[in-house]
């Protein structure tokens, strides 16, 4: 923040969009759009910026490939707004090198761990009203989070009760393995399904056999039914 301010000081010359200051400090290029009230992520970012500033605005959604023509950039701050989807490919083209991705206290429940392939950055996603399930486990597992913030991404709502506004990190330490929970689930339904085309098959067969039977005795009585020949 205190590098933020000290960039403030200086303008930059080049294009910069409407809503946003660009300034320029020692060859790094900053973009503040703070506390704009933006609704989407401005298209006119220069290509060469090396910090992003989105922070405290209305988007509510990070669509794919929305920062892929800056290629410099190294820090992006998306926290304290209303952000509540991030698609798998948000990042695509700068995820490799991101040092800091901001995204914390939006209103964010789950993200794909698609959107953190070759994120090497420091991530932050405290205070968002997570649904703690086997997606966020896998992404807390893969991503390099932020240490100072891990305590506070917590569980808004989870499989069970007991685990709902507990830790994330806590809860997983207890031994709670929420992807093992959805592989039972998926295995019992497979289960469910083969069981329902068994019981088909069984039933189909009985019928073709009775009908069969039917057609069988029918043709009898009709045999006996005719005059008896020498």
């Amino acid at each position: 923040q205190a590098f933020f301010c000290l960039l403030l000081c200086v303008p930059w010359g080049s294009s910069c969009p409407p809503s946003c200051q660009c300034t320029e400090r020692a060859g790094a290029k900053a973009v503040l759009c703070s506390s704009r009230h933006l609704e989407e992520i401005p298209k006119d970012i220069p290509k060469d910026a090396v910090f992003l500033k989105l922070d405290a605005n209305s988007i509510t959604k990070i669509p794919s490939n929305a920062f892929r023509h800056l290629s410099h950039l190294e820090e992006l701050d998306l926290s304290r707004k209303a952000i509540e989807k991030i698609d798998r490919a948000a990042f695509k083209g700068v995820a490799a090198g991101l040092r800091t991705l901001d995204l914390s206290s939006n209103r964010i429940r789950s993200i794909p761990k698609e959107a953190f392939l070759a994120l090497n950055a420091k991530l932050r996603l405290a205070n968002n009203p997570w649904h703690c399930e086997c997606a966020l486990q896998e992404v807390l597992w893969e991503a390099q989070l932020d240490p100072d913030s891990v305590q506070d991404i917590t569980c808004h709502t989870a499989p069970r009760e007991e685990y709902v506004g507990k830790p994330l990190l806590q809860v997983l330490d207890a031994g709670v393995n929420f992807c093992s929970v959805r592989q039972r689930t998926t295995d019992v339904a497979m289960f469910i399904t083969m069981f329902g085309w068994f019981a088909m098959v069984i039933v189909y067969v009985i019928c073709y056999v009775r009908h069969n039977q039917e057609d069988t005795c029918k043709h009898v009585e009709y045999l006996k039914s005719l005059p008896s020949t020498q």
